[in-house]
């Protein structure tokens, strides 16, 4: 009774456990399945984002090349050595593209017309699959491939080394240099021409201290940057790795940040997501330092010309204020010539006045003279004519009484 009741509890256990590694066995295919088919869908979404990544880059190929044939059919004779250079690289690439990219495209259109044949001849016994050619033609294929790949990628080593090597020299700013570049008088503020030399070297010291505010500023800036990529401790081939795949994915676009992450998991597996996580953090803030750097920049320039506008009014307003000091001291200079002459026209009308007034009164006193002498010869022939009345009556009263 015992033994047929253990044997029960046994069987009951034993059930339970078969039950429990049927549902666990179940949850794994749910979990594969789904882990299938987010696989599927960020594929899917990857596709999607090539094809029109593909799509932009070969319309702007379009239309650069298409810019580019315009610019030599304008027919300058110092464009035929890049005309020649131009049909070489074309040469070159056809050549490349036949010897690469076609074989690649040529199996891919095979394998699918052998996938869509076998499945309209799933149920004839009769049509024969040579799987083992197939796998042949796809390894050789791949061989080719890794031969061409690794030829190009000795090829590229120098090719970047040189870029680089070039891009340092370019870049490569000493201090002083870029002090210079920062701190260097405008050529059309030097050009101008100011009749105050104090005002124009005090124009001179404002830009200076301008320039130099900036200047400390981008030297912050450029010292951060410094020790944002001294912390880097990916190598030069992964960093490039990490901004192709970074630049692929537009920012406009939903769930971005998953599907470069996830590209990022698959083309650099030595990469735990933890480090990816802390690099991207780092590059995020190296970029917005760079962008930081350029709205510095972009300031500085705006500055630059406002202030040369500024200036170029200030100056001009000091010469214009110049001119009329000038315009003004000669008028006064005018105006006391003017006056000089008028007083002296005044003075010889006083004294022609004065001479006019002393001839006027010569003569009154000339007319004053002949009418008193005029009066005086008048009372004489009147006190002659008098006497004479006097005697002729004094004679005839003598002859009167005489007679």
């Amino acid at each position: 009774m015992v033994s047929s009741v253990s044997l029960h509890s046994l069987a009951i256990t034993e059930a339970k456990k078969l039950e429990s590694a049927k549902i666990l066995l179940k949850v794994k295919k749910t979990e594969h399945a789904s882990k299938i088919n987010k696989e599927q869908m960020l594929l899917k979404q990857h596709n999607q984002i090539w094809w029109k990544e593909h799509k932009r880059l070969h319309e702007s190929r379009q239309k650069l090349e298409s810019d580019i044939q315009a610019f030599f059919d304008e027919g300058n004779e110092c464009f035929l050595d890049l005309w020649d250079l131009r049909y070489k690289l074309s040469k070159e690439l056809d050549t490349f593209q036949a010897n690469t990219v076609q074989p690649v495209w040529q199996l891919r259109e095979d394998l699918r017309y052998r996938l869509l044949e076998m499945q309209a001849n799933r149920e004839c016994q009769e049509y024969d699959l040579n799987p083992d050619g197939v796998l042949e033609e796809v390894e050789f294929v791949k061989k080719q491939q890794q031969l061409i790949l690794k030829k190009l990628h000795c090829e590229r080593e120098p090719l970047e080394q040189e870029l680089e090597e070039f891009v340092d020299e370019a870049l490569a700013y000493s201090l002083e240099d870029k002090i210079a570049l920062i701190h260097e008088l405008p050529p059309q503020l030097l050009a101008l021409e100011c009749p105050y030399p104090d005002l124009k070297a005090s124009v001179f010291t404002e830009f200076d201290k301008l320039a130099n505010e900036y200047w400390l500023k981008l030297q912050e800036v450029d010292q951060e940057l410094k020790v944002i990529s001294s912390n880097f401790e990916w190598s030069k081939e992964d960093l490039w790795v990490y901004q192709v795949v970074i630049n692929q994915y537009p920012k406009a676009i939903r769930g971005r940040r998953t599907l470069y992450l996830d590209m990022l998991q698959k083309l650099l597996p030595h990469k735990s997501r933890q480090n990816l996580v802390a690099h991207e953090r780092a590059w995020d803030h190296y970029h917005f330092t760079r962008s930081q750097w350029r709205v510095l920049m972009f300031n500085w320039i705006q500055a630059k010309k406002a202030f040369l506008l500024k200036a170029v009014m200030t100056l001009a307003e000091a010469c214009a204020a110049h001119e009329t000091e000038i315009m003004l001291a000669n008028n006064r200079k005018k105006q006391q010539e003017i006056c000089a002459d008028l007083k002296e026209k005044v003075l010889q009308w006083r004294l022609q006045q004065e001479e006019a007034a002393q001839l006027e009164a010569a003569i009154a006193a000339r007319r004053k003279e002949e009418e008193e002498e005029k009066e005086k010869f008048q009372r004489e022939k009147e006190a002659l004519q008098r006497a004479e009345d006097k005697e002729k009556v004094c004679q005839a009263w003598d002859e009167k009484v005489l007679g």
